[in-house]
């Protein structure tokens, strides 16, 4: 979540028109995250989420969203829907963007978890074995990275170490050894993006699992090695904690076992995590517009939790 669209009250009224939801109270900008534009708007009805997409979020891929997020909330999933307006439209234009109005769980990101509380391994029990109708690839794929290189080769400003390395990595171990392994593993809609922000708690019970707007199809343990490149490391990614990976493949296990070909495949499939956050983080770092309300992430975070991957097999 950020803010790079600015919506005027004005505006805003003229859309909640829309919706049998009551009138704009107050609206605010929501700083967390990096992809689309979000706000926090009270009613005199309720609280929701606007969210206003942006450039890295394609209108045609948001029915999929939609419909992941439908089928996981009928299930019983603590996730957020997109609410349709009175003729039945969830998808809607507002400030030149496509935008919904979204449900509003409640809940808190917990910053430091606790395997000894579950909550570690409570967030590998997220979505991650949930299938949803349609097919969507992950544009951010190896393929899809090609064209972050010149913002991974910034990074080299902010440290000591040769980025090179990241792409003979990206094209070696990683990239080759994600490919070969592919084949032969359980495929899923998935999440892809769930770090600690994107789960909602209260106490030691999981409230909401947000922000969907990368989930694809693809290998399903992906899921878990995300979780644990996110999760199981400090924030500078300087510091593993191997009690919290244990409790997230745990936790992930408790609900879907692991095979032994997706388990051998996971130091792989966390190392092809930390390509893609590192050049993502790296894009975004060189490329947000200077007036966004964003808060920008090291990328240098996930050099390290690489580096780590590479040494050492964490899943051991």
């Amino acid at each position: 979540m950020a803010v790079y669209t600015q919506v005027s009250a004005e505006a805003l009224g003229t859309f909640l028109a829309r919706y049998d939801q009551g009138a704009l109270v107050s609206a605010k900008g929501i700083a967390e995250g990096v992809q689309n534009s979000n706000y926090l708007v009270e009613t005199t009805a309720d609280r929701f989420i606007l969210t206003l997409y942006e450039e890295w979020t394609s209108t045609d891929d948001l029915p999929f969203f939609l419909a992941m997020l439908d089928h996981l909330a009928e299930a019983g999933n603590p996730v957020p829907r997109a609410l349709p307006d009175r003729d039945g439209t969830a998808i809607q234009q507002l400030a030149g963007r496509s935008a919904c109005l979204i449900e509003f769980l409640t809940g808190v990101s917990v910053s430091h978890p606790d395997p000894r509380t579950g909550t570690g391994g409570r967030r590998g029990d997220g979505p991650a074995p949930c299938r949803a109708g349609g097919l969507r690839t992950d544009p951010r794929q190896p393929a899809g990275r090609r064209h972050l290189a010149p913002a991974a080769r910034a990074v080299r400003c902010w440290d000591r170490h040769d980025r090179t390395g990241a792409v003979r990595a990206d094209r070696g171990s990683a990239g080759a050894g994600a490919r070969a392994v592919a084949a032969r593993l359980p495929v899923a809609a998935i999440h892809t993006d769930l770090f600690p922000d994107n789960v909602l708690m209260l106490g030691d019970r999981v409230t909401g699992v947000i922000d969907f707007y990368f989930a694809c199809t693809d290998i399903r343990a992906y899921d878990l090695a995300v979780m644990h490149s996110a999760w199981a490391f400090d924030a500078t990614g300087e510091r593993y904690d191997p009690a919290i990976g244990a409790a997230l493949i745990a936790g992930y296990e408790s609900r879907f076992a692991l095979s032994e070909a997706e388990r051998a495949a996971l130091p792989i499939l966390a190392q092809g995590a930390c390509l893609r956050f590192l050049l993502t983080r790296a894009w975004d770092w060189v490329n947000t517009p200077a007036d966004a309300l964003v808060t920008r992430k090291d990328p240098l975070a996930y050099w390290r939790r690489l580096e780590a991957y590479l040494k050492d097999d964490l899943f051991a």
